[in-house]
């Protein structure tokens, strides 16, 4: 089965029906014990709300919980705008959980620095959606940070060491399984429990290569950019809608 293939909704619930014919129960950060076969389930919001949202309704269907990650600081989407609490609160309304998507690479090196831009973020996140953000992951976190302490601003790090290295780690970053296929995974053949880290840019819409998926998501987002801006800003020309010549 190519990644292609793997990477369409239908595939994503291949996927976990695959996960509990191993034996394999959906457990959140806070309950997953990792010598038990558990699954966590993982989602950072790296470019679509739109997708997020697609895929939080596709879990819910499947009767499954997971943490969605939402980035405050990002070019591709606004998680303050209307259309982005619309997403967020859909992706809530489905049961899931909201956590901050923190990209480390806009702050300082400094642990103080880094501390207070989590708890800052995660306020502004939790005024928004009006609900506690107790969890935060890494957006392209460095190497130190994979593996570190359990909590950063008093929420639950999700690349400490108890989630990537006292239990499996399985992410699809890039479009491609970055550790191996899941399912070949050591911890799944011990029955201990993964962390199974998914993008949903790559599994919703209509599938197929990454650069297609990614070609698709930049056309529907130049015309919504179009919508907005019609919307928004009319321009009078002269010559042109009633103006004069």
């Amino acid at each position: 089965m190519t990644d292609a293939v793997l990477f369409s909704a239908e595939g994503y619930a291949t996927l976990l029906a695959a996960f509990a014919a191993r034996g394999y129960e959906v457990r959140g950060y806070t309950e997953v014990e990792p010598e038990k076969a558990h699954l966590v389930l993982r989602h950072d919001v790296d470019i679509s709300l739109a997708q997020a949202a697609g895929m939080a309704g596709l879990e819910k269907s499947l009767g499954v919980q997971s943490s969605y990650f939402i980035l405050l600081r990002t070019e591709f989407y606004n998680p303050l705008s209307a259309a982005g609490l619309a997403a967020i609160q859909q992706i809530r309304a489905c049961g899931h959980e909201i956590g901050l998507h923190f990209d480390a690479s806009l702050y300082s090196e400094d642990d103080t620095d880094l501390e207070a831009g989590v708890r800052r973020e995660c306020e502004i996140l939790e005024s928004a959606i009006d609900a506690p953000v107790r969890l935060i992951s890494f957006h392209r976190p460095a190497e130190a940070q994979i593996g570190s302490v359990g909590e950063i601003g008093g929420r639950v790090n999700v690349y400490a060491a108890r989630f990537v290295s006292e239990m499996g780690y399985v992410s699809d970053s890039r479009g491609s399984w970055q550790h191996g296929l899941p399912l070949d995974h050591p911890a799944v053949q011990e029955g201990h429990a993964v962390q199974l880290l998914t993008h949903p840019i790559w599994w919703m819409g209509e599938g197929g290569a990454p650069t297609l998926q990614l070609k698709r998501f930049l056309s529907e987002r130049g015309r919504f950019l179009d919508q907005e801006l019609a919307r928004q800003c009319t321009i009078h020309v002269p010559g042109r809608w009633g103006g004069a010549e």
